[in-house]
């Protein structure tokens, strides 16, 4: 928004149309990048009540909005120009809709008389984006405007949440109106249940199931997460006095210093979580995707359990996993009616102290070394200096498996990070979306050296909006977990995984204005951890640690959950 003496009366356009109708739906800023079939959008923002940040790359753009979205629930807004400006924010895209945020991208195109005539710039937006939107529009009309982004809102936020593209043609954002037109939806072919319209039949078969175990488990997913049920899965498990497992994008959702909680399952899960899952009678999982990262090899995924799933997206049921107890619905509904039904409590005494012995028999661990730190020292340490009350946003890699191991979540909306897509580059621009969505929070980006430099731009964006993000760089000078598999499954033959070359990125904070600091031991990076966590102002800290560590535990692919490497008592 611009408060200036360049300000002048304008005629209303199809641009002040679009701005007004994403202010009438509820949002309040936008992360974009202009271009020429833009111009018009951009003019009508130039004194539009509408916060708005410009990011360097449409990339960061839409991991930007990612992050608003996954910590303020509320719908990220981006808005970017035609052809290349368009292209970019695919990876974006998919990204969203494998993790269910809601997105609505606004997407320039040239002029309608042009479409079709690969005039500069023009990209088939509809036909690019289609495998990875929600659903995608383009506006033929300007009075159509308002009904098509408040369509585009709905779709993106109801049901399983998702991105949805508009893309609006220039000479229609240029277009003069002279009246509003009417904004009621028109969707014949979207059909969403209501959060409390779910099949208590199912629900009951489920309350019984859970009753009748003697070896119940709880998977927990970003669904608990997206429906704001976290404190009514707390009750559910104490309820049944059933030991819980999150999957990687769960985290939080269930408190990780609870008794009944056993970690993250999957291929870098703890061996009680993933030897919960292998020897339980009855899984329940809320909210999560059957995805291989969790599952491992299918024919040994929980063999001697009943499955129970509940999930908003009818299509998740039963595609992976067979599934004897399905329920479409929304988890925070299915964990209420489970609440107020009359099952009695099952018999998971025995079932209880096993897990709680393999939890205390076989934890997370590693070897401390006298001269170097270790990833998962460093994570730790960052837990204690933010009293692991920081929200934690990661990219992706082996710090990302070592911050989900390591930080120990308590609460919901704390952890972000890039699960179905796995996108390098995601993890610093969604910070910056999670610190402008919660400014008076503690957000800590915790990267890899190679993600970081993927996105690095965007330190332009923290300098110029005065963000606190505390930027900690895990440095291995490797691209960590190419090289683990290389070292695990191809003879230790390192092709292309080792960076020795890189910034020094001390200096490359310094040159945007940006305090940055490398630490090379404990000492130093205790020191700079408890002087910085708790201040208003950005740092980056380039932190150098061991070079060939490896994540463990983990699944090695077509292996089991209960054939885990790396596991010690």
């Amino acid at each position: 928004m611009r408060n200036d003496d360049k300000t002048v009366m304008r005629v209303r356009t199809g641009a002040d149309l679009l701005i007004e109708s994403i202010l009438t739906n509820g949002a309040d800023t936008i992360f974009g990048y202009p271009g020429g079939a833009v111009l018009p959008i951009y003019d009508a923002l130039y004194s539009a009540k509408i916060k708005h940040v410009l990011t360097r790359h449409e990339q960061g753009a839409v991991h930007a909005a990612e992050g608003y979205a996954r910590v303020s629930g509320k719908p990220g807004v981006v808005l970017v120009t035609s052809g290349p400006g368009a292209t970019n924010v695919v990876t974006g895209l998919l990204d969203a809709m494998m993790d269910s945020l809601p997105l609505v991208v606004i997407t320039g195109q040239v002029a309608s008389g042009f479409i079709g005539t690969d005039a500069f710039q023009e990209a088939d937006v509809l036909g690019i984006t289609a495998p990875t939107t929600k659903h995608s529009f383009q506006i033929k009309r300007t009075s159509d405007i308002p009904r098509i982004v408040k369509e585009a809102f709905h779709i993106a936020t109801t049901g399983r949440p998702g991105p949805v593209i508009v893309d609006i043609p220039k000479d229609l954002a240029s277009q003069i109106i002279d009246q509003v037109p009417d904004d009621e939806m028109n969707l014949p072919g979207y059909c969403v249940k209501d959060d409390l319209d779910i099949d208590l039949l199912q629900v009951k078969r489920l309350g019984e199931a859970l009753s009748a175990s003697r070896r119940p488990v709880i998977l927990a997913g970003a669904g608990v997460i997206h429906s704001k049920a976290s404190e009514l899965l707390l009750e559910v498990a104490e309820k049944f006095n059933v030991p819980v497992v999150n999957t990687l994008l769960g985290l939080g959702s269930f408190p990780a210093d609870h008794r009944l909680f056993l970690g993250m399952g999957g291929m870098h899960g703890t061996y009680a979580a993933n030897m919960a899952i292998t020897e339980c009678d009855l899984l329940v999982n809320f909210g999560a995707r059957f995805d291989d990262r969790l599952t491992g090899n299918l024919a040994k995924f929980a063999p001697n359990a009943k499955v129970a799933h509940v999930d908003i997206d009818p299509s998740e049921l039963g595609k992976n996993v067979k599934t004897d107890i399905p329920v479409e619905g929304d988890a925070k509904a299915v964990l209420n009616s489970l609440l107020m039904g009359s099952y009695p409590s099952p018999d998971t005494e025995d079932w209880r102290k096993l897990t709680a012995k393999n939890k205390m028999a076989y934890p997370l661990q590693y070897k401390v070394e006298d001269n170097q730190i270790l990833p998962q020292q460093m994570v730790e340490w960052l837990h204690d200096y933010t009293k692991g009350e920081a929200i934690v946003v990661t990219d992706v890699g082996q710090h990302q498996m070592w911050a989900a191991q390591y930080y120990s979540f308590t609460k919901p909306n704390r952890f972000v990070t890039s699960g179905g897509l796995g996108t390098m580059g995601f993890g610093f621009p969604a910070a910056i979306g999670a610190q402008i969505a919660e400014p008076e929070k503690t957000v800590v980006a915790v990267l890899g050296d190679g993600g970081f430099q993927m996105t690095l731009q965007e330190l332009a964006v923290v300098k110029e909006r005065h963000l606190p993000l505390k930027v900690v760089i895990l440095n291995n000078q490797v691209l960590g977990m190419v090289r683990q598999w290389q070292e695990t499954f191809y003879e230790e033959r390192y092709s292309e995984s080792l960076i020795p070359v890189q910034p020094d990125f001390v200096k490359l904070a310094e040159s945007y204005g940006i305090k940055g600091v490398r630490v090379d031991t404990e000492q130093e990076a205790r020191q700079i951890l408890a002087e910085t966590m708790t201040n208003n102002e950005p740092i980056v800290i380039d932190c150098r640690v061991k070079k060939l560590e490896n994540v463990c535990p983990m699944v090695a692919p077509g292996k089991g959950l209960n054939e885990m490497l790396g596991v010690k008592a």
